[in-house]
């Protein structure tokens, strides 16, 4: 009795190690296929928000209307270039993004321009930009 035992342990284990690699793969599709859908959907709600038609998104983006459509239609994540592309046209940056803060002022595309440009500044040239904002609102 006690050399039964001891097979049908072995028997079943290589069983058990199968349903845990099962339950770990799906696991991984579901946490892989919700991690695309939220992307998808905060590209899409940040489109909704502004009024946006993929149309619009695409023009803005430099994207092709047809990438974005087949993007939404088959649930596919972005590549990171297309997801940087399309932050850009939002007038974010990718860690913007990912970063999920609602209440974050969402910048027009000129006010985006206007910081990506005070970033490549110098520290010299930041200051006298400062200097020059800071004496306009002294008036």
């Amino acid at each position: 009795m006690q050399q039964r035992e001891v097979t049908y342990k072995y028997e079943i284990l290589p069983f058990c190690i199968l349903i845990i690699f099962q339950v770990g793969f799906i696991y991984n599709a579901y946490v892989y296929y919700n991690a695309h859908m939220n992307v998808l959907e905060k590209v899409k709600k940040m489109q909704s928000e502004r009024g946006w038609s993929t149309y619009k998104l695409a023009y803005e983006s430099g994207l092709t209307q047809s990438t974005l459509s087949n993007m939404f239609a088959r649930g596919t994540c972005p590549t990171v270039d297309t997801l940087e592309k399309i932050c850009e046209a939002f007038g974010i940056t990718l860690s913007e993004f990912f970063e999920g803060n609602e209440k974050k002022a969402h910048l027009s595309k000129e006010e985006s321009e206007l910081i990506n440009k005070y970033r490549s500044l110098t520290d010299k040239e930041k200051e006298a930009v400062n200097s020059m904002v800071n004496a306009l609102f002294k008036k």
